[in-house]
């Protein structure tokens, strides 16, 4: 894989506001290129910074003008693809306003997929599994415009602290936090 050829596809999928790639993704762009050849190319773009490897098997293009501040919900989503994942528990509760700690550099992340724990250039993503049925999650979840994952609302994250064991101590009692309606 030339880096020229690389950069000429990376633009044409950063038009079209693709900039987290997996490995497979990749794949199909060069499907001539062999396995090891593969490899190679990729570890030498990611050494001349063309791209950032945001976990095993997931590349971002850095130069890409399509990106946003929901990186790591992009990764987040990408590392988890075919499941229903949502930003819930103390990430969604600091941006409520309804606890008192912001989190830095960590996202918390519901999923019907394996539980984990990712760490990555753009932040460590926690997947906490949850059994919830498809419809239950998207009765009790918002997808405001332009963010890539579903977002809990105040009550869910609340109910999800709960029921995974976490510390509701930090939770405020109702107050001007911010509603799910400044989520729309």
């Amino acid at each position: 894989m030339l880096r020229t050829e690389l950069n000429r596809r990376l633009a044409e999928l950063d038009r079209m506001g693709i900039h987290v790639l997996a490995h497979r993704d990749i794949e199909k762009l060069f499907p001539d290129e062999g396995e090891k050849a593969m490899e190679k190319s990729l570890q030498r773009m990611v050494i001349d910074g063309v791209l950032v490897r945001a976990a095993r098997g997931l590349f971002v293009n850095p130069a890409a003008k399509s990106k946003n501040r929901w990186i790591a919900e992009e990764v987040a989503k990408a590392l988890r693809p075919g499941c229903l994942s949502y930003v819930s528990l103390e990430s969604i509760l600091s941006e409520y306003g309804a606890i008192s700690q912001i989190p830095v550099d960590r996202l918390t992340v519901m999923t019907t997929g394996r539980r984990g724990v990712h760490n990555t250039p753009f932040g460590t993503i926690e997947f906490t599994h949850t059994q919830r049925a498809r419809s239950d999650i998207l009765e009790h979840t918002l997808a405001p415009p332009g963010r890539p994952l579903r977002i809990a609302t105040r009550n869910t994250a609340i109910r999800d602290l709960r029921r995974v064991g976490r510390n509701t101590n930090l939770v405020l009692a109702d107050g001007d936090d911010a509603s799910e309606e400044d989520f729309k």
